[in-house]
């Protein structure tokens, strides 16, 4: 007979903590393992992770889960492996292998094709993807055989390095370096840059190594999370502020700051600015965004009382 399951207790917590998430997980198991340990009674994450990724996944907590969308759409920065010589069905290890021909690469084709990816450019999201098509993710059409037709989207390379493994004569495997912005899919770009270099290709591994400016050496692992105490593990958080640290700041006196919280717009000599990161005076706390115009503080998300009171007990006992 099976041992009754403990029930955990949750509380508020609120703040940012940068997961390594490690392979084998989906973005959204990762999540609520470190949810279970944070003992967190609210969670979400920036961005899925294909589960043969690993890497940064920002895990927003609490109040938090209102600016993560601010991450989602950040760029981000990708260390891939493409094995030269074959497609695969999925675009990575996990497929079955098709397609298999010659690889005659040499240093100038991986300059030339890296050119040739880098800026704007198009791709077609692959099928084994989370996308939807009629309420049905892509990936379950896939899987069931059928092909569906997907728009071309636009995406942007802000960066790209191909380079040959050392083993690249025996393993014809490439290192790819890629920043990328948002709905850029690594897979499809290994896979056209295979095709690009005339012999096809497919991953091998993913690692996403920053998003924004989160990188993979701020990161805790779930192992380490799990040897922490229950005080270590609250003392990773990064405060939720950190989502908008490149906002314009704008700090208020009490009273607009307690007008601005229910909503109201406040006056003031600010210079125009589409985003704008507002904090009370006393106490010094983060009340939520904004953005001004003509003089005008118009809010955005705010934080309720209740969060901004937790988030400063929460400082001040970490």
């Amino acid at each position: 007979m099976n041992a009754p399951r403990t029930r955990v207790q949750r509380r508020p917590v609120h703040g940012v903590l940068l997961l390594d998430k490690p392979l084998g997980l989906s973005s959204n198991q990762a999540l609520q393992k470190a949810k279970w340990l944070l003992r967190a009674e609210k969670a979400g994450h920036t961005g899925t992770l294909d589960p043969l990724a690993s890497g940064v996944l920002p895990l927003c907590f609490g109040a938090a889960t209102k600016f993560s969308q601010l991450h989602l759409d950040a760029d981000k920065t990708y260390v891939a492996t493409a094995r030269l010589g074959a497609r695969t069905t999925t675009g990575d290890a996990e497929g079955d292998v098709f397609d298999e021909r010659p690889v005659n690469v040499t240093a100038d084709d991986l300059a030339r094709v890296a050119r040739q990816f880098s800026g704007p450019i198009t791709q077609v999201p692959p099928m084994y993807s989370a996308l939807k098509k009629d309420g049905k993710a892509l990936y379950e059409y896939a899987r069931e055989g059928v092909e569906v037709e997907r728009a071309a989207r636009h995406v942007v390379v802000h960066a790209l390095a191909l380079q040959a493994e050392p083993d690249f004569d025996e393993v014809p495997q490439i290192r790819l370096t890629a920043k990328v912005s948002k709905g850029t899919y690594i897979r499809t770009l290994g896979e056209d840059i295979g095709q690009a270099l005339g012999c096809g290709a497919y991953l091998t591994s993913l690692r996403r190594t920053a998003t924004g400016d989160f990188n993979d050496a701020q990161c805790i692992t779930l192992e380490a999370l799990e040897a922490m105490d229950e005080d270590e593990r609250l003392a990773q958080l990064l405060p939720v502020e950190s989502l908008v640290a490149h906002h314009s700041r704008v700090t208020l006196a009490p009273d607009d700051a307690g007008r601005f919280l229910s909503g109201l717009r406040r006056r003031g000599h600010w210079a125009d600015a589409p985003e704008v990161a507002v904090f009370g005076e006393a106490p010094a706390a983060f009340l939520g965004t904004a953005h001004v115009t003509a003089g005008e503080l118009i809010p955005g998300r705010l934080l309720s009382p209740i969060e901004i009171q937790q988030t400063l007990l929460t400082e001040a006992t970490s």
